[in-house]
């Protein structure tokens, strides 16, 4: 599972930035969906409508985003004490379902194209509205990626996935109007075929990730070992273990043992505990930390708690 070592600081700009990334996700997708419509209509290629078909998942998609973005960063309450960070793996899962169900459309359209084969017409009209269509995706691709790198949102990175497949549904569709131009019609139905392919491969790799995030996958190994590292710099720390992770929306859940000396008192012991909190929260803003003080003459862990 992709992730950096630290989320933004500053929660309201995460906010912000999040629900930006929404609102231009659903403008794009709403804009290339007019475009590609009356290019369909007036080529009557396969390819093209499986591009249009695409961009409507997309709007789909982008509204589920917008509320699952929208739920995900209300504050905790009485009924879900550890926030509606989830909302957005939820939302990644819906994507997934969403592209798989657009791209069984699509072959199942494209073979029925192959068996009972028509003329494309007025190609260069579809060549320019998809032309137009790389431009905005591209843009708010950008966008997104900036999104992504500063508040590792789940589920505009399953929103930016799906607009980098559009990047290859429309290059290729202009390929096959281009070859339709050049004398080969048959190939728009087979292009479109790979595109749905690429497609089912792109909803996969969400559903995965979005599947590991609500199983409370760990996170990456780089930030356990920052997580030790840091607790081990404390001069009064013997050790560290029973080191736990997971992610909640923007909210890493750390728990982890400290091991340190046996005639610590409870106080002192407490303090030193504070003082580890207080220098992971330095690292990871955004974190709810919970640590467990540990006799350094109790036993071994449990290998699965190293």
């Amino acid at each position: 599972m992709n992730g950096s070592t630290q989320l933004m600081s500053d929660p309201q700009q995460t906010a912000r930035l999040l629900r930006w990334a929404t609102y231009a996700s659903v403008f794009t997708a709403t804009l290339l969906i007019i475009g590609k419509l009356a290019a369909a209509l007036l080529t009557g290629s396969v390819s093209v409508l499986a591009s249009l078909v695409d961009s409507m998942m997309d709007v789909a998609a982008s509204l589920i985003n917008l509320l699952a973005v929208h739920y995900s960063l209300q504050p905790p309450d009485h009924d879900h004490r550890f926030g509606h960070g989830k909302a957005e793996p939820l939302a990644g899962l819906a994507q997934a379902a969403f592209i798989a169900g657009s791209a069984v459309f699509l072959i199942l359209h494209a073979v029925d194209r192959l068996l009972s084969p028509q003329p494309i017409k007025d190609a260069l009209i579809g060549v320019g509205v998809l032309s137009f269509a790389i431009v905005a995706t591209a843009a708010l691709l950008l966008f997104q990626r900036d999104v992504i790198r500063r508040t590792q949102s789940t589920a505009i990175r399953a929103d930016a996935l799906h607009y980098a497949t559009d990047l290859l549904t429309n290059a290729a569709t202009i390929v096959a109007l281009g070859l339709a131009m050049l004398g080969w019609p048959s190939l728009d139905p087979i292009f479109a075929i790979g595109v749905a392919l690429y497609i089912l491969y792109s909803a996969g790799h969400i559903g995965y990730e979005a599947i590991q995030l609500l199983m409370d996958h760990e996170l990456p190994p780089e930030v356990h070992a920052q997580i030790k590292e840091i607790a081990r710099a404390h001069p009064e720390v013997r050790d560290v273990h029973g080191v736990r992770t997971r992610r909640s929306g923007q909210t890493y859940f750390i728990q982890l043992h400290l091991m340190m000396d046996d005639n610590l008192t409870l106080i002192e012991a407490h303090r030193v505990a504070d003082e580890v909190e207080a220098a992971l929260l330095a690292a990871f803003p955004n974190a709810d930390i919970l640590i467990h003080e540990d006799p350094s003459s109790e036993s071994p862990p449990q290998p699965f708690l190293m």
